[in-house]
């Protein structure tokens, strides 16, 4: 396990010089200034977690606004916009409707009162899926949704930012619990 922490953090730190590299294009000339910030291309502890964080927060953006979101709260926060990108990914038309639905109870969580889920039988009469009943039910969830997608995304970006500081914090851990066994043990035998 550990290996491949180390083998993925070595694979990451290569990336950022052909980032780099694919910056130099002509039509990006114009956004030059913005993409020359360093953090937001850099593979480090740091940048990653709060790309990261980004992306999970921006992935219960609807639709084609996630991407840009993400790349906007990454360069406010100085995180990695690849990171950031691939962490929205967590959405997908299959993980939708149940995210939605904890950002209901989420949001009926912290608001005063009783809200209840309304049922997809409400909204698809024949059970059948489609997008303008999918748009329905997310109309009918109102006002819980509205306070619970903010909260489960704050919920997620923390989950997200702790992850890869573990992640990344995990290899250096072992070597220090190793490096104190071999000392207890050398330690004995003198």
């Amino acid at each position: 396990m550990m290996s491949m922490l180390c083998t993925l953090r070595r694979w990451l730190r290569g990336l950022e010089p052909r980032a780099r590299t694919h910056l130099d294009r002509s039509w990006l000339a114009s956004l030059r200034p913005w993409l020359e910030r360093r953090e937001l291309f850099r593979f480090q502890r740091q940048p990653l977690a709060r790309g990261v964080a980004a992306g999970m927060f921006c992935g219960l953006i609807p639709g084609p606004l996630q991407i840009p979101g993400t790349l906007l709260v990454c360069a406010w926060l100085r995180g990695n916009v690849v990171a950031g990108g691939v962490a929205t990914f967590y959405t997908n038309p299959f993980t939708t409707v149940p995210l939605y639905a904890l950002a209901f109870y989420l949001g009926a969580l912290v608001m005063p009162g009783t809200q209840t889920l309304p049922p997809w039988s409400s909204v698809a009469p024949g059970g059948d899926f489609s997008v303008q009943a999918m748009a329905a039910w997310i109309q009918a969830l109102g006002t819980p949704l509205l306070v619970g997608l903010p909260t489960l995304g704050l919920l997620l970006a923390a989950l997200g930012y702790a992850a890869v500081q573990l992640m990344w914090l995990a290899p250096a851990w072992q070597r220090k619990r190793r490096l104190v066994r071999s000392r207890q043990a050398s330690g004995l035998r003198s």
